[in-house]
């Protein structure tokens, strides 16, 4: 009998509350007068929602959300009602402006708000994105048609890089670690066919094995002797793609493993821009 997925359970701080609704009310966004506000909280799913009485818009929204603090499935509602395209018909382009407005404190209580083709959903994300050290991953000195003469490659690994650095900014750990492994090996394996296909002997560099292509490297010269070793760490956690590796490890990589993969990768694509060869 399969499991059906978990369901993140909200529970909402008091501040939070105040500002969920100030985007119902939508002042600086998508403005609801009080009337639409109570129709707000019904096509959400509320049932006896009372009408507005005339109060402050922002004060008796407040008092609604708080009366159902206690009911994580009530709030849930809300929240997945202001990221459904359905409520801006009229307006559609204010969407990603309500999603982005909610998510920027949202995240401090680890979740976020999507919309994968056009259907809201609430997913758990990883706190530390609120905190904007934690935003950009370290930083690339060189671009990839720096260290890569092939245009084509240049580019598919640039789209690599992009895919990882957007699994960083979902909190996807795993899977970005798996990337940049991947990433680092497609790297390793066309400079050594560019600059020297022969330093492998009688191997060629598509048949090489990342522990041989990292050593490779760094033997000519072309990758520091402590970027070398780390880099062993990271082929280790790019076999987690098997789930198996994962188990027989024990350990469940996390934003900070993923930190250290990413200066490892930062480094070894830094000392092959630095070794670059000139080019005629």
């Amino acid at each position: 009998m399969s499991q059906q997925p978990v369901r993140p359970v909200i529970e909402l701080d008091a501040n939070t509350l105040e500002e969920i609704a100030r985007v119902i009310c939508g002042d600086h966004l998508y403005y609801r007068q009080g009337w639409e506000i109570a129709k707000f909280l019904k096509h959400a799913g509320w049932a006896e929602v009372p009408d507005f009485d005339g109060a402050y818009r922002r004060e008796w929204t407040l008092a609604r959300l708080t009366e159902r603090r206690e009911d994580p499935s009530e709030l849930e509602k809300v929240l997945l009602r202001l990221a459904d395209p359905l409520e801006y018909l009229d307006e559609p382009k204010q969407l990603p402006g309500v999603i982005a407005a909610v998510n920027a404190f949202l995240v401090y209580e680890g979740f976020r708000l999507d919309s994968p083709g056009g259907r809201p959903r609430l997913v758990a994300c990883d706190p530390a994105l609120a905190y904007p050290g934690q935003h950009a991953p370290a930083e690339f000195k060189a671009v990839m048609a720096d260290i890569i003469k092939d245009p084509g490659t240049a580019d598919l690994l640039q789209r690599r890089l992009d895919e990882a650095q957007t699994c960083y900014a979902n909190g996807a750990h795993v899977a970005a670690i798996i990337m940049l492994g991947s990433l680092l090996e497609g790297a390793l394996v066309q400079v050594i066919q560019e600059r020297d296909r022969f330093v492998l002997g009688s191997t060629t560099p598509d048949k090489a094995t990342l522990d041989v292509l990292i050593k490779v490297c760094h033997r000519a010269g072309w990758i520091g002797a402590d970027i070398e070793r780390f880099c062993h760490e990271l082929r280790k956690y790019r076999n987690y793609v098997h789930p198996r590796a994962e188990i027989r490890e024990a350990h469940t990589p996390d934003r900070d493993t993923l930190n250290v993969s990413w200066q490892v990768v930062s480094a070894v694509l830094n000392d092959l821009a630095t070794t670059q060869p000139e080019r005629p």
